[in-house]
């Protein structure tokens, strides 16, 4: 499959078998007219995820204490948002290629806010966990249709530039997420937290409402019902090229979200560092993934081949994780918190090259079909975090190999779909030669 060329702004045309076209036409030129706004609006919505989980992660004792249930109860939490989010993709990101992605976005921020609401109000950990799910399950439209969105405006390098910039927005969640949690906390207890989440969720709803103009013409809506979303995600998870993208970005953003869910015991119950030293190191760490997400999108994006892009930074992600195992092993003897953080950050790091990159190469070849893809690379990456998440703590609290020996192997894991099903050096000889007349 040949590579695409630069996006252009679609034309489409006034027909009687589609009389809203015009209108639609022009929602998409507003929609890159106020670029400024929608880059904002879709930034917010990409940062959903890491605001609803790590703004929730300095309560975690505290929620343990006032629902009086087990840790292992309360990380549950944790986990039935991210399955839900996972889930909730397969189901919105086919809906956004029928109906148009501005209906399901609103009914799902909507859905989202009263959950998040609800969540407040929980007076059980199993209702907690319920209403997490459910906050997951909504939570997805924004994430989803952000990057349907995306794939709606831009194509080719333009797209992978335009995810780094979003990252200057969804990556600085991370860093402002713990702060205001622990903020929070002076003032009030757990459930203020969800307060202030709910509150973030309704002014996105309201910005979305105001600002977001319908990016998908009815012209390019899909008329099938739920046989044809299936039989469209199935085609797609044929095409081996996209595939493994999916899995190439799924396996990178489980190395993430393991150092998200093992960093607060690892750094501050192993190696000692105060809550306050954890939450600079943990800012420090997404600082780093946005500035080299923007260093691809400025500099390298349109200079360099994004797959030799993609792979210098999968590279350094598995470089970092066999180092952290051999650091967490002891093969270098005792060491201390400095080198165990120098490795996290710049494995975070590199997440700023390797997960734009993966997004924009999988979406290039899916303009058909954009809503269910990005259901796809959503879905995959979401799941295969809630399954590495619980294994990152399998061998207790006192020892940080289950974080560092998960890395490796979703590193591994990663860095063999991208050689084995992607196959850059395929690719590159196609853009040389004819296109073949399929894989």
């Amino acid at each position: 499959m040949s590579e695409r060329g630069p996006a252009t702004a679609p034309s489409h045309e006034s027909s009687p078998e589609s009389p809203s076209a015009p209108s639609a036409t022009a929602s998409l030129a507003r929609a890159r007219h106020t670029s400024l706004l929608v880059t904002f609006i879709l930034g917010g919505l990409t940062a959903l995820p890491p605001l609803s989980m790590d703004m929730y992660l300095p309560a975690l004792p505290q929620v343990t204490d006032v629902l009086n249930s087990p840790a292992a109860t309360i990380q549950l939490t944790l986990t039935a948002c991210l399955a839900g989010m996972a889930l909730g993709q397969l189901v919105i990101g086919p809906m956004s290629d029928k109906w148009g992605r501005r209906r399901p976005l609103l009914v799902g921020m909507v859905v989202y806010v009263l959950a998040t609401a609800i969540c407040a109000l929980a007076p059980t950990a199993e209702l907690l966990i319920a209403f997490r799910l459910l906050q997951g399950l909504a939570g997805a439209a924004g994430v989803v249709i952000a990057r349907a969105v995306v794939r709606d405006l831009y194509d080719g390098d333009e797209m992978a530039r335009f995810f780094s910039t979003l990252m200057l927005i969804s990556g600085a969640a991370p860093i402002v997420a713990p702060l205001i949690g622990g903020q929070v906390l002076r003032f009030a207890d757990w459930r203020g937290v969800f307060v202030v989440l709910t509150g973030v969720g309704a002014i996105l709803t309201l910005m979305v409402w105001r600002g977001l103009g319908e990016t998908l013409p009815p012209e390019r809506r899909h008329t099938g019902g739920v046989g044809s979303a299936l039989r469209t995600m199935r085609g797609l998870l044929g095409d081996r090229v996209f595939a493994g993208y999916t899995l190439t970005g799924g396996f990178a953003f489980a190395v993430l979200f393991s150092y998200i869910s093992a960093s607060p015991f690892v750094v501050q119950e192993i190696y000692g560092a105060s809550p306050q030293t954890f939450s600079l190191l943990f800012g420090l760490n997404s600082v780093g993934l946005i500035l080299v997400g923007q260093i691809n999108g400025k500099l390298l994006v349109g200079r360099v081949r994004l797959d030799k892009v993609l792979a210098i930074g999968l590279a350094v992600v598995l470089v970092s994780a066999v180092s952290l195992l051999l650091m967490a092993t002891g093969v270098f003897g005792e060491v201390g918190l400095t080198p165990i953080a120098t490795a996290l950050f710049v494995l975070m790091s590199a997440m700023g090259i390797v997960l734009p990159n993966t997004n924009a190469q999988a979406l290039m070849r899916t303009p058909h079909a954009a809503g269910s893809a990005s259901a796809l690379l959503g879905t995959s990456s979401f799941l295969v975090g809630a399954i590495a998440s619980p294994l990152v703590g399998i061998a207790g609290e006192d020892t940080a190999v289950p974080m560092a020996l998960v890395q490796l192997v979703c590193a591994v894991l990663s860095v063999s779909c991208f050689l084995f099903l992607c196959r850059p050096w395929q690719q590159r000889d196609a853009q040389t030669a004819p296109a073949p007349a399929g894989d």
